[in-house]
Order: C-alpha cells, then sequence, then structure tokens
C-alpha cells in the first residue's frame, strides 16, 4: 500500500493535528429541547445490527482504515497495580505503536495513537515518558469509575490532574442524576467540572450501561455538551455493559444535533469492550456516514482501548506477509 492510497482513503499526519475548531462554551441549560429528546429503541437497534454486514473493506483499504483507527486509541492502562515502569513502556508503545518493519512495507510514515490515559497518580511517569512526542496525556478523574466521592474532592481531583500534565480529563458523572431526571443538577456539575479543566480538554462519561435507556443516553449527552464537554464517551469501561453500537448511533446523533443548533462540534470516545480490528472499522464508518471526515481525526473522536491494539497489530502483520503473528508478540503493557 502506497501513501496515496492511504490518503485517498483518510487523512492522518505523523502526530495530531492542529485544532482550528473553537472549543465548545457550552450554552444555557435548554430543557425543552433536553425533554424533546427520544430515541427510537426498535429502529435503533435494526441499523446498528445492519452495520457489521454491510460495512466490509478488503486489502489495502482495510489496511488504511486500520492505520487511522490507531491514530485514534487512547492507549489506557487502569490496573490497580501499575507502575511507572508499566506506564513507560505503555508510552514506548505510544509513540511507535506499528513496528517500523510493517508501516516500511506499506510505504508509511511513523503514526502515533492519540492519547495515553491513566490514573492520577500515572501522570508524571507518562508526561516524562512522552515529552516531546505530541501525544497527550489524559487522566481519569472525579472519583472514577463511581463518581461517588463528595463533589469538592472530585473538583480538587480535577485541578491536581491539570497541575500535574494532563491535558486531557475523563470525568464520570453522576448516573443519578440521569436516572432521577435532574438534569439541572447534572449541568451545574459538568460546568464545575469544566472549570476546573482549565486549558484541558474534557471527555464525559455517561456510563450508558447505567443509564437505564437509550433516552436517558440522548439527554444526557445533551445536557453535558451544553455544560461544555469536549468529548463524550460512553464508559469507565469496568461496567458490565460497556460501548455498543446502537448507544453509539445515539450519542453521535447528539453530537450532530448540537453542532447544527451551535456549530460547535463535539468529539466522541467509545470505550470498553472494542478489542477486534474489524469492530474499529465498523465503529468508523458509523462515525464517517453519521458525522463526516472531520470527526475522523484524532482532536474528535478516540477509542478507549487496552488490547484492541493488539490485534490491529497482527492484522497488519497479516496483509504484510501473509501470516499471523501470536498475540503475546504485541503487549501493549
Amino acid at each position: 500500500m502506497s501513501v496515496d492510497t492511504y490518503s485517498a482513503t483518510t487523512h492522518h499526519t505523523a502526530h495530531l493535528p492542529q485544532v482550528t475548531e473553537p472549543r465548545n462554551a457550552g450554552i444555557p441549560l435548554d430543557l425543552n429541547w433536553v425533554l424533546g429528546a427520544q430515541a427510537n429503541t426498535s429502529a435503533i437497534e435494526r441499523r446498528a445490527a445492519s452495520l457489521p454486514a454491510r460495512r466490509s473493506v478488503k486489502k489495502a483499504y482495510q489496511a488504511a482504515w486500520l492505520l487511522k483507527a490507531v491514530t485514534c486509541i487512547d492507549l489506557t492502562t487502569l490496573s490497580g497495580d501499575d507502575t511507572a515502569r508499566r506506564v513507560g513502556r505503555l508510552c514506548a508503545k505510544a509513540r511507535q505503536p506499528i513496528a517500523a518493519k510493517t508501516l516500511e512495507a506499506m510505504d508509511m510514515p511513523p503514526i502515533t495513537v492519540g492519547a495515553v490515559c491513566v490514573y492520577h497518580e500515572m501522570i508524571a511517569p507518562a508526561v516524562i515518558a512522552l515529552r516531546g512526542s505530541g501525544i497527550p496525556v489524559a487522566a481519569v478523574s472525579t472519583g472514577f469509575p463511581a463518581g461517588l466521592s463528595p463533589l469538592p474532592l472530585r473538583i480538587a481531583e480535577i485541578e491536581q490532574s491539570v497541575a500535574a500534565g494532563a491535558a486531557e480529563i475523563d470525568i464520570v458523572i453522576s448516573r443519578r442524576h440521569v436516572l432521577e431526571g435532574n438534569w439541572q443538577a447534572l449541568y451545574d456539575e459538568m460546568r464545575a467540572f469544566r472549570a476546573a479543566c482549565g486549558d484541558a480538554h474534557v471527555k464525559a462519561i455517561l456510563a450508558t450501561g447505567e443509564l437505564g435507556s437509550l433516552r436517558n443516553v440522548a439527554r444526557a449527552s445533551l445536557v453535558c455538551m451544553m455544560a461544555g464537554a469536549d468529548f463524550i464517551k460512553t464508559s469507565t469501561g469496568k461496567e458490565s455493559v460497556n460501548a455498543t453500537l446502537p448507544v453509539t448511533l445515539v450519542m453521535i446523533r447528539a453530537i450532530r444535533d448540537y453542532f447544527d443548533h451551535t456549530g460547535y462540534r463535539i468529539g466522541y470516545k467509545p470505550a470498553g469492550g472494542i478489542s477486534k480490528a474489524k469492530d474499529a472499522i465498523t465503529y468508523l464508518a458509523l462515525i464517517k456516514e453519521e458525522l463526516g471526515d472531520r470527526w475522523l481525526q484524532p482532536d474528535l473522536f478516540r477509542f478507549g482501548a487496552s488490547s484492541l491494539l493488539n490485534d490491529i497489530e497482527r492484522q497488519l502483520e497479516h496483509y504484510v506477509t501473509g501470516n499471523y503473528s501470536a498475540g503475546y508478540r504485541h503487549p501493549t503493557s
């Protein structure tokens, strides 16, 4: 595959593109808009079920889409036994996610992942390991994953992570506000989180598997965007149900609706349960169809993943050599 073939399919530069979009400033809470948001579950599920069968790309085009997916990965480690050494290895992988010989065989320049995502205590080693790479450090915050610590502590956690060098903060919302229909409380909480982030971009994790309905997902998405979220994200990866195609469809249509109303482009991050290369392509195809090519850049789309990169590497090596390598040859941590 040549660079021309890759570029014709989906453009990417070696590092994150310059962000030219105005940052979402948020708008006043519009309860009429929020309460008017509905979700036709049966129609959404039919549309989502049709995607994997209809969107199949092969050979050079498949390889191109997989390279695009790599550039949109938030390479993540969120384990209780994380160490500075483990995070250092992860950051080295983030700098060179695909083997140089594989890229050379495809006539491709070096690429990087979208970000490295860690707990607060691992921000400092990640910042050191990524210095000069252009790869941002993202930190999970606000009592991740449950989000049930006192609000002043959650806000202080954000502020400390920003001070430690995190350029992106993945916050978790209070699910009870959604389940109780207390949209003002959710809006106020999200505004406080956004203010605490300062110049760092904020990804609002909805924990969609715990919100009860697709309609609640749609409404929570709108409220978080109105309150200034830069990204909306499906899951912490710790719930029993994480990213799904129906949830994705609801959230990205809310993003499209918000853009149509305000002119602000909001990013989207599916997280948890996406571990296969073919699934990554399905998600990218859905984004392209529903939102357009602009959302295929890492400033507006990310995968929250720890094992997805392993399978993508294997698929790309097969494309180049005709053979699959063992999965253990591609560790990410």
